[in-house]
């Protein structure tokens, strides 16, 4: 009888483990029920509203520092506000304005430049030179960007993308051996104008211009 009891102990334990290891395949499948492409894609349309976007961000950076301000998005444009500087970049043209020496600088920004200015990049830089992994949770996708081209500045990258609006909370980017984290939060879609993304050189009166297109 003993020798029995045991026998029935035992299955019912192999039966546990068989049902334990069926819900976590259950619930790893429905996680990799979407790609990291798929992800991504729904995270670029919801950061690339032809409209606009705005946010807030703080910045973590062992190159750059620490900041906080916010950033405004149109397709390729974008305007970036923080504590130190401000950028307004129009798809062609960037202008950077230094807050502490009351400089602006104006410059026509490479591709490769433009990846260590926007932490939005991602949204165009995954689909080409990236192999890609993801990893998710109940609530979040975390994807992660390793270059295959030696042109990318940007070697790896991890975006952190919310599951039930696909809006990006963290980006965590590695350029040049040193890691920089944006930490995005208020996400939200605006209609924004053109205008926007162009500095005003009559709002900054006393600011001096150095052009080095």
């Amino acid at each position: 009888m003993g020798a029995e009891g045991g026998l029935i102990k035992k299955n019912i334990m192999k039966k546990r483990i068989i049902l334990a290891l069926a819900a976590l395949f259950i619930t790893t499948t429905a996680a990799l029920g979407q790609t990291a492409q798929q992800v991504l894609d729904k995270c670029a349309k919801t950061v690339s509203a032809s409209a606009g976007v705005t946010a807030s961000f703080t910045m973590n950076s062992a190159k750059y520092g620490d900041a906080q301000g916010t950033i405004a998005l149109k397709g390729e444009k974008f305007h970036m506000k923080s504590d130190a500087s401000t950028m307004w970049f129009d798809g062609k043209t960037l202008w950077t304005y230094m807050a502490n020496n009351e400089e602006v600088n104006i410059s026509r920004p490479t591709k490769q430049q433009l990846q260590t200015l926007n932490p939005y990049t991602f949204i165009n830089l995954y689909k080409k030179g990236y192999s890609q992994t993801m990893t998710s949770s109940a609530t979040e996708h975390i994807v992660h960007l390793t270059a295959t081209d030696p042109q990318h500045r940007i070697r790896e990258a991890f975006i952190t993308v919310d599951k039930a609006s696909y809006a990006p909370k963290t980006i965590k980017m590695l350029v040049e051996q040193k890691w920089t984290t944006f930490t995005v939060s208020g996400l939200k879609q605006e209609k924004l104008a053109d205008s926007r993304f162009k500095f005003d050189a009559d709002a900054y009166p006393d600011a001096e211009i150095i052009d080095l297109r």
